[in-house]
């Protein structure tokens, strides 16, 4: 029988073969993706949803499926090794197909399975890192992409006014971070940086799903990325990984990447990253790996760091580090 996503990919252009093959692809809250497999041909396409899968209510803007492909053509213009192909788009239907990276890994498995690549790390680092170098202070750049209400809609609002909101004695520290970030504008920004977003193979290393770009603060996504690794530490104990040089290996590599606006975007990702790490036990997208014990501590953490002025991003995870320790020897 065919499906009514069939039928409209077929209406559009996008299939060639009468009998097709439609396989749902998992790992997002925001879209439809598809792999498609029509004759000769394996690619995936890709809708944005309205409402997106999450226990509470959160819509977007689906015009964000046409910033993911102006960003992916924008990064593929100066590092064409770092994005997929894209194939075919239909800005009326909110749809666009992409090469499919069939061989390749997910960081975030690789992750939560304890394999921790620390040159993977680094190289993740370097590439963000040189987009916002590159993009810095650009005012094209900045026009193409003034699309701060999808970040505000995608993650100021769900990730951070929506933890504040829970966290009454946080909360205007938390919302004054919130208005910061509406209203800077540096370079340009993933927006979804993060190990489950990060593909790679035999060196080549491929970020998806940047749908949230904008032009806005480029600590957002080092604060996003070195967010994940914190909490993939934490899911892993009492078992001691290599974690601290996974992240120390994000951060150097950062500084290598944006060398001269390194120090600046530093000192505002160290406020922002206790902030988002709480987001993901108590915002609208908490992470599904952590037991109630592991959200616990990370709200205990996160409330001290967030009071508190002056840290750094090497002092928070020295911090984070010993405070795991006990937990780790007993």
């Amino acid at each position: 029988m065919t499906t009514a996503f069939e039928q409209l990919l077929r209406d559009r252009g996008f299939l060639q073969t009468a009998t097709p093959s439609l396989k749902p692809l998992t790992g997002g809250v925001s879209s439809e993706i598809y792999l498609v497999e029509d004759g000769d041909r394996r690619f995936v396409v890709k809708r944005a949803l309205a409402k997106l899968k999450v226990q509470q209510d959160w819509f977007a803007d689906t015009s964000r499926n046409q910033t993911e492909q102006a960003y992916m053509r924008y990064v593929a213009s100066f590092r064409p090794d770092a994005m997929p192909e894209i194939y075919h788009c239909d800005a009326e239907a909110g749809l666009f197909s992409m090469e499919y990276l069939e061989e390749f890994q997910n960081w975030k498995d690789d992750l939560l399975a304890g394999h921790c690549d620390v040159d993977l790390a680094r190289r993740a680092g370097v590439l963000v890192g040189e987009i916002h170098s590159r993009t810095w202070g650009d005012p094209r750049v900045k026009a193409d992409f003034d699309t701060i209400p999808n970040f505000d809609q995608l993650r100021i609002d769900p990730y951070l006014r929506g933890t504040a909101h829970k966290h009454a004695d946080l909360a205007t520290r938390i919302l004054a971070e919130a208005d910061r970030l509406t209203r800077s504008r540096q370079c340009l920004i993933h927006g979804d940086y993060s190990p489950k977003n990060i593909m790679h193979l035999n060196g080549r290393l491929v970020p998806l799903d940047c749908e949230v770009a904008c032009f806005a603060d480029a600590a957002f996504d080092l604060a996003f990325l070195l967010n994940h690794l914190f909490l993939k530490s934490l899911f892993h104990v009492p078992v001691e990984l290599p974690m601290p040089e996974i992240i120390s290996a994000v951060r150097e590599g950062y500084g290598d990447g944006n060398p001269e606006h390194y120090r600046e975007v530093e000192t505002r990702a160290a406020t922002l990253l206790p902030m988002l790490m709480l987001a993901r036990v108590d915002g609208k997208s908490p992470v599904e790996y952590l037991n109630v014990d592991q959200q616990n501590f990370v709200r205990s953490f996160t409330h001290e760091h967030i009071l508190r002025d002056g840290i750094s991003l090497k002092q928070i995870a020295e911090n984070w580090f010993q405070t795991l320790q006990p937990l780790i020897n007993r």
